[in-house]
């Protein structure tokens, strides 16, 4: 396994990390543009896909170097860090909102964020907390991620030695969701919004690609056009795009899908991570592999501070997930006036790079100093003593 980092992978997980942001305040214009509206699937899959790709990067070189049960050590080390997080910024957010709905009277923010659980049986709603079957809004990403985790200590020696049938196995699992429905009880008879039994799957085939990646020699570059598979995948992009563009327009809808056909592609289900966003997903991840690869781009000015930010996912998320509710507040008790959603949006996403930006200084100032040189001094210019006094 190579020690090359790809830099495109800190950007594009920055880059989920701006739209899962800014899709989670509500009324935001800036969400207009984010991956949502120009496909099947959104910010969340690239999230999911690049946490597995840099979890079997990491603990994939440590157990080929100190073994398997040193990963697995490691690994679950994470998700005890991952699920202390969780716990301490699910007490954070919960006070946010509760101070939040005491000043915004246009809406209720405690429903809006699915408290009303906490608030009508708090006792109960702590016990769920700890078993990660209460989740509010916003919180989703971080318990599906633990979970996904937890379960890599079985799935990395497979990964690593066949890759193939690990990814076999992982598509059985995900097409016995489809076809049975499984998913993990949550609270009040409810269910996971992400059901991990069903996007471990983009976790698997980011770990897959990977490995991949750092296995594969350099292969001699054809022109895109003779390549079937990018052409069935771009194909397959433009198309989702024409779709969801569709949703604004009811006339390009109609044409692009007939009434047999929408029965075929709806519902495009999120919590079970129906077919047609798995393919869109897997189909623009292709795409943008191979139309951007690794360059100098990634050396500008605004591709650094985005890759800053996919640097410290975990940190900037948290941020985030605070930052939501407190730009939505902003923006109720500005009468949801355009400026101040943009601002709110924009000065959330430099809070973020500012985050990273600490963090970064901070492993900058921990790392051990390199020891300087030490200078030889000429005899001509060596102090000369005479008397106890330098001359």
């Amino acid at each position: 396994m190579t020690n090359d980092r790809d830099h495109r992978i800190d950007f594009y997980r920055g880059l989920a990390l701006i739209f899962i942001f800014w899709d989670h305040i509500p009324q935001n214009p800036l969400a207009s543009f984010t991956l949502r509206n120009f496909g099947f699937s959104d910010a969340a899959e690239v999230f999911v896909f690049l946490a597995g790709y840099a979890a079997v990067l990491a603990y994939g070189k440590i157990a080929l170097r100190d073994g398997y049960l040193v990963a697995t050590v490691r690994i679950l080390r994470r998700a005890w860090v991952l699920y202390v997080v969780h716990i301490f910024l699910l007490a954070v957010l919960m006070g946010i909102i509760f101070v939040a709905n005491n000043h915004v009277e246009t809406r209720d923010m405690i429903q809006e964020m699915n408290l009303t659980y906490f608030v009508s049986n708090p006792q109960q709603a702590m016990v769920d907390e700890l078993l990660l079957r209460f989740k509010p809004n916003l919180m989703d990403p971080l318990p599906l991620y633990i979970v996904l985790l937890l379960g890599l200590p079985i799935v990395l020696p497979l990964l690593i030695k066949r890759p193939a049938q690990a990814i076999g196995l992982s598509l059985v699992l995900y097409l016995a969701v489809q076809w049975l429905g499984w998913n993990i009880p949550a609270h009040d008879n409810g269910l996971w919004y992400f059901n991990p039994l069903a996007w471990q799957v983009l976790f698997v085939l980011g770990g897959a690609t990977a490995l991949h990646a750092a296995r594969a020699p350099v292969a001699v570059a054809r022109p895109l056009g003779r390549q079937p598979l990018f052409l069935a995948c771009a194909t397959l992009v433009t198309f989702s795009a024409l779709v969801a563009l569709g949703w604004r327009w009811p006339v390009l809808h109609e044409a692009l899908v007939p009434g047999w056909f929408g029965e075929l592609l709806y519902p495009i289900d999120k919590t079970n991570l129906s077919p047609s966003r798995l393919l869109h997903f897997v189909a623009l991840a292709y795409c943008v592999a191979k139309l951007i690869p690794q360059g100098e781009w990634v050396n500008h000015l605004l591709a650094r501070k985005v890759a800053l930010m996919g640097r410290y996912s975990l940190e900037v998320f948290c941020l985030s997930v605070v930052l939501a509710p407190l730009a939505d507040m902003a923006n109720a008790l500005a009468d949801d006036q355009l400026t101040m959603q943009i601002a709110s949006a924009l000065v959330g996403a430099g809070l973020m790079l500012a985050l990273a930006e600490w963090l970064e200084l901070n492993k900058r100032l921990g790392r051990p100093r390199p020891e300087l040189p030490k200078l030889e001094l000429a005899k001509s210019e060596r102090p000369v003593v005479a008397l106890g006094k330098s001359l």
